[in-house]
């Protein structure tokens, strides 16, 4: 047998592993022992685990070798050796898919399966179910029914946990054994009842109301089992899910009965399902809570972990629902464990009060270097959301994540720190000075690429907007003279955005510029002789252009349009409006910091959805000749009920002067084909429809496009908004859901669809521009205008900025789609492109007294994009 090793040995590294020069040939030869009379027992069950191991490791074993040592131990049920045959059948299991013929160890295990020995039954039965297909399921049935009702509880588990495993090939034979399972439902034994329950799960899971009875049934009656208890919290969380009904419902009740079970186990998956279903309220919370904060007292960590970990999430939407569990949570601060004490913190930090913050603070500072650096991003982000509630503690807050910063740490730790500051930066414009100056020390000793490039961004985008922006040229130029070429191009582009803002600060920066032009690097070089020629020019509207604000264009977009252009030579310059726009950066619309993201940079960009519609639609003759696609909207809205017999979403995609209206159709009937299925639209205003390309055939559950092509009214282009009735037209035929025969003469039918409405933001592309100011002098007044209008609806400031920013369809600038706290007055930056190419900039000031007043001034290039903002807001 094989030798034995201590735990000790185990973890010093002292254990070897016997089977780790283990070669397949050899072991293969081995197996010819198999035939030897007399049987060898021990020896045998030690080849049989060197096969097992082998497959386990991933072992490549061709089917002809595999079947002959399979057909060489069947020879071994000879053997009665217990250990011997319960290694027969793991290997009868691992090989089941590998060798030819198995099967013909059936009667082998349909034999133990129903013998005397009990030690084999369960593991027969298990053996005998891998090597079934759903053609010999019909010949083990009794033996399975049986088996689900067996007395001895190991075989009736066997035969439950096959019979799910059956279900996948043979469904409907394995629910006819529903009665069985119901029998062993009433099991003594907890691990009896907790499968059957699986099974019949399992078996109904596709018919809703029988689930539902099935939990009535057992909600009535009692459970022995506490894993059948936690399957039923299980299942009846899911149809509280799916249902989204109001938590009257007895599924609700059943799940709040739980909580007061003697299991603990069943206590916490309760307790934990309660908090975890979507739009609960402080009400509904409050008995899971009162649950949760026992647990934090309990002499076991685990439960104490699992108890602190529920409610760190609990905090993050009902911070106030954990407050009565403050004073548990503190005393857990202390905990031994690490971990827990750690989430209690981070729970802490949301829930506690902004008198408790210094207290905490010092609280954390104290056990910080103990934790690994996962936990500390956790804490990270605890007062990342900390500083958003209460932003006059961002000092408190912005000294103690530079400590953090000073200290040794990964990459995901560090990148956490650095994105905190930058969002206090952000949110709080007193403390801007304060952060630029702690990241600035930061990045003279940083090691981390993206980080120290990060960093260079922000100083170039913040710094030179500073009232002394001459302190942080240091800090960048150190990085041209001591980093890596990546970190250098970097600073280049943070030197040209100081200079392309201030004035009085050119000559200095273009003397760093020259010299970087004999960097060592291509695009160091490259980057510095650019930007020099541009500031050389002193043109504000050319530093928006091609500093401050850059190209908003879509890269995949512009190397495709680049690589069209090069292949059809033309004396026409290249046109960047014939580029399809990319779309607002995710990093500009706040995100929490998630610990997981990955920091490697991507070696080729990823297709946009924007890109991927580009290439379907430029597929569609009809569409070729439209030009570049301008904007798609961003979720297709659905113009049907989901539980109706055909279900249609539309997808609006805008060109320079056409609207492409795609309609995804399913067809939820089995007995009907749908042929030449078109969506017929009329239009309220002066749109014209000028044709509709039709989804050839819809069968049963699958998916078809159709596409409708109209065009914006000509003699008035700032009529933009307008409302579309739809009616889906086809041709039904009718087919036989078994053999899928149709039938070949079909009849025109035809289904009222929701109606479809376009609006001014379907029209506006957003493009952010990090320097409103600067862009805003690039457009020039030659086409500005300036309304005053009354919101009288309306009743505080960020209702109406939230409500201007979603009916335009723009992008704010500078933030300021965030309202600062007790203010009456405001000013929202607004930012995007009118179809066709057109930059358009909204200057909206907003003054609050009985209700809102709002001075819109517009600017753009031409003058239409101009008029319809103003008609539209008129």
């Amino acid at each position: 047998m094989l030798k034995k090793f201590d735990k000790k040995d185990e973890e010093s590294g002292g254990g070897s592993n016997p089977f780790q020069h283990l070669e397949k040939s050899a072991v293969l030869q081995e197996a010819r022992v198999f035939n030897e009379t007399p049987i060898n027992p021990r020896k045998c069950a030690h080849i049989l685990t060197k096969i097992l191991y082998l497959i386990n490791q991933g072992e490549h074993m061709g089917s002809v070798e595999a079947t002959e040592a399979f057909f060489a131990m069947t020879k071994l049920f000879q053997s009665n050796d217990p250990t011997l045959r319960r290694m027969c059948y793991l290997t009868i299991k691992e090989m089941s898919t590998i060798a030819e013929d198995v099967i013909i160890v059936t009667s082998s295990l349909t034999k133990d399966m129903t013998g005397k020995e009990d030690n084999y039954r369960g593991p027969a039965v298990r053996a005998l179910c891998k090597i079934t297909d759903s053609t010999m399921l019909q010949a083990i049935e009794r033996y399975m029914k049986q088996a689900i009702v067996d007395k001895v509880p190991s075989v009736s588990s066997s035969a439950l946990l096959s019979s799910l495993h059956l279900l996948k090939t043979g469904f409907d034979v394995v629910k006819r054994w529903v009665n069985e399972a119901q029998e062993a439902a009433s099991s003594d034994n907890i691990m009896v009842q907790y499968h059957a329950l699986g099974l019949l799960y399992h078996i109904r899971k596709n018919d809703r109301l029988a689930v539902s009875k099935m939990v009535t049934k057992f909600s009535r009656q009692g459970l022995k089992s506490p894993f059948a208890y936690c399957m039923m919290i299980r299942v009846a969380t899911k149809l509280l899910e799916e249902d989204d009904s109001s938590r009257d419902s007895p599924l609700f009740d059943f799940i709040e009965n739980c909580m007061r079970n003697k299991h603990e186990m069943v206590v916490y998956e309760a307790a934990s399902a309660i908090v975890n279903l979507p739009n609960c309220t402080a009400k509904e919370l409050a008995p899971a809570v009162s649950v949760l904060q026992l647990f934090c007292s309990s002499p076991k960590a685990a439960l104490r972990y699992a108890a602190v970990r529920t409610l760190n999430k609990v905090a993050m939407k009902h911070p106030s629902a954990v407050t009565a569990c403050n004073l548990d949570l503190e005393n857990l601060v202390t905990d031994s464990n690490r971990s827990i004490a750690t989430l209690a913190i981070t729970t802490l930090l949301k829930t506690g009060s902004e008198s408790s913050i210094d207290r905490l603070m010092k609280q954390i500072s104290s056990f910080m270097s103990e934790i690994s650096d996962e936990f500390k991003v956790v804490v990270v982000q605890a007062i990342s959301a900390l500083c958003q509630k209460y932003p006059r503690k961002h000092s408190v807050m912005m000294n103690f994540l530079f400590t953090m910063l000073r200290e040794e740490g990964g990459f995901e730790y560090k990148r956490a720190i650095v994105e905190c500051i930058i969002c206090i930066i952000e949110d709080n414009p007193e403390s801007k000075e304060t952060g630029l100056a702690h990241l600035c020390e930061f990045i003279e000793d940083c090691e981390f690429t993206v980080l120290a490039t990060r960093i260079l961004h922000l100083l170039g985008r913040e710094g030179a907007r500073t009232p002394n922006p001459s302190k942080y040229i240091r800090f960048i130029y150190n990085r041209v003279i001591l980093e890596n070429e990546e970190v250098r191009a970097a600073a280049v582009s943070a030197l040209a955005k100081f200079g392309a803002q201030n004035d009085d600060m050119f000559p200095s920066v273009s003397v760093l510029l020259k010299r970087c032009m004999m960097d060592d690097d291509n695009e160091v070089r490259d980057r510095a002789t650019f930007y020099l020629n541009v500031l050389e020019q002193k043109q504000k509207a050319l530093n928006s252009a091609y500093i401050l604000n850059g190209l908003q264009v879509s890269i995949p977009g512009l190397e495709r349009a680049l690589h069209h252009y090069t292949l059809e030579p033309s004396e026409k310059p290249f046109d960047l409006k014939s580029v399809p726009l990319s779309t607002a950066p995710l990093n500009e619309q706040k995100s929490e910091i998630s610990p997981t993201a990955s920091a490697k940079m991507p070696e080729k960009v990823a297709s946009s959805r924007q890109d991927i519609f580009q290439e379907q639609l430029s597929a569609v003759p009809e569409f070729k000749d439209l030009g570049t696609l301008f904007k798609s909207s961003s979720n297709p809205v659905p113009l049907t009920e989901s539980e109706t017999e055909y279900v249609v979403r539309c997808t609006k995609h805008t060109f320079a002067n056409h609207l492409v209206f795609q309609f995804d159709c399913t067809n939820t009937l089995n007995d009907q084909i749908l042929e030449n299925v078109t969506v017929q639209m009329e239009p309220t205003e002066g749109y014209e429809v000028v044709c509709c390309i039709p989804a050839a055939s819809l069968s049963y559950n699958q998916a078809g496009i159709c596409y409708t092509l109209v065009a914006p009214p000509e003699d008035d282009p700032t009529a933009v908004a307008c409302t579309f009735s739809c009616t889906l037209k086809f041709t039904v035929k009718d087919c036989d859901p078994n053999t899928g025969e149709t039938e070949e003469e079909g009849y025109e039918d035809e289904y009222v669809l929701e109606d479809v409405e376009i609006t001014v933001a379907d029209h506006i592309q957003k493009v952010l521009k990090p320097n409103f100011s600067a862009a805003w002098e690039e457009v020039g007044d030659t086409f500005e205008k300036e309304e005053t209008f009354a919101l009288s609806s309306m009743k505080t400031l960020d209702e109406a900025v939230n409500n201007i920013v979603n009916f335009l369809g723009m992008q704010p600038c500078e933030r300021s789609d965030k309202v600062p706290e007790n203010k009456n007055s405001h000013t929202l930056y607004l930012a995007g492109v009118f179809r066709g190419g057109h930059d358009l900039l909204v200057r909206a000031r907003l003054a609050l007294m009985d209700s809102v007043t709002m001075q819109v001034t517009a600017r753009s290039k031409d003058e239409v994009p101009v008029d319809v903002i103003m008609a539209s807001v008129g």
